[in-house]
């Protein structure tokens, strides 16, 4: 069965009215009644779409892309194919914000278990809740409306399952965690105090203050993944988050929104994975590893503890160090940084503040 998604879509508009609402302006020949249904990335949109470009890494994708409009600053307009009106503005991840509130305007407040339930709020389970046999539910656990629940899962007390999320067989939901906007495969484990599905970290920054992003993605969650305690998985903006099969997860963990997991990965402790980064099948992140945002690290690949990562990782690579670089060259460094600090003859200003030894 398809999922009816999260959020209610408005529209269709007329393109004037999107251009008037963001703030942009239109090309002298473009046709203002053009129909606009919804909002898609550069590479899934086609025709009836707006998309939008403020990133020079994604104007391959705005050169291909299939979309009825496109948001673009004044720069990137000669990009822009002949097929797709453009929308110039100074700020468009700011206009982008705003065309995503005309057309999903209930993603702007957050939505957790839906509606008061009348004549069950004791129990906590909506009566539109659809339970297969054999589901244990824990007290003080709610449930919200149109959840689906497979048989053999526990939800476990204090849990909190969103409006709508599915949620696969034999899996478990520990105490106090939260699912929303997400869909959880079978034998899936999250451990007490997870979040899952709240907004990914979207603003538009700017002088007049930094403007929230609606997220209206969602978080896909393949079987046989595990979550450790207090970790957090933000939904997408426009994509899903996804955590691979078999993939597991330490305490203290926080992946951003769009970020793609690979299968069976493992993902230490206090590592931070920022938005729309990519990881490959089998990649191993080492405890406090960063992961900056729109990288790929390929499959395979391991990234040593502390590490901080800055660009495209090897499918098979071993990398370490701040910034990360393969292993081999970071040993190397590090071990001439310290022959060079235990020469004699090398002279070190203390500067001000240094204790003159």
């Amino acid at each position: 069965m398809e999922h009816p998604g999260f959020f209610k879509r408005a529209g269709p508009f007329a393109l004037g009215r999107v251009a008037e609402t963001v703030g942009a302006e239109l090309g002298p020949d473009t046709d203002p009644d053009l129909e606009i249904v919804d909002v898609l990335p550069l590479d899934d949109a086609g025709e009836g779409h707006l998309s939008f470009v403020d990133n020079p890494k994604y104007l391959p994708a705005l050169e291909t892309t299939k979309a009825t409009a496109c948001i673009v600053a004044p720069k990137f307009v000669r990009k822009v194919p002949s097929g797709t009106a453009a929308l110039t503005m100074r700020e468009p991840y700011r206009g982008f914000a705003k065309a995503i509130a005309l057309f999903y305007p209930e993603s702007l407040r957050p939505k957790t278990a839906g509606p008061a339930m009348d004549g069950v709020a004791a129990l906590g389970v909506h009566p539109s809740v659809v339970m297969e046999p054999d589901v244990t539910i824990e007290p003080g656990a709610v449930i919200g409306p149109e959840a689906h629940i497979g048989r053999g899962t526990t939800i476990a007390a204090g849990a909190v399952i969103g409006y709508r999320v599915h949620i696969g067989r034999n899996s478990y939901i520990g105490p106090n965690a939260s699912v929303t906007h997400a869909l959880i495969g079978n034998n899936v484990v999250i451990h007490s105090g997870v979040a899952i599905g709240q907004d990914g970290f979207g603003f538009a920054m700017g002088r007049e203050g930094h403007m929230k992003v609606p997220q209206i993605g969602r978080v896909v969650i393949q079987d046989d993944v595990e979550i450790g305690a207090n970790s957090t998985v933000d939904r997408g903006a426009l994509r899903d988050t996804i955590i691979g099969e078999g993939t597991k997860i330490d305490n203290l963990v926080q992946i951003g929104h769009n970020v793609i997991v690979g299968r069976h990965c493992i993902i230490v402790s206090q590592t931070g994975i920022s938005g729309s980064s990519e990881l490959g099948d089998f990649v191993a992140l080492g405890g406090q590893v960063g992961v900056v945002g729109h990288l790929k690290i390929g499959a395979g690949a391991q990234i040593a503890g502390s590490s901080n990562v800055r660009g495209d990782v090897p499918a098979g690579a071993r990398w370490g160090g701040t910034p990360a670089k393969p292993v081999r060259l970071w040993f190397r460094e590090l071990t001439l940084l310290r022959q060079l600090a235990e020469r004699k003859d090398v002279k070190i200003d203390q500067g001000e503040g240094g204790d003159g030894a």
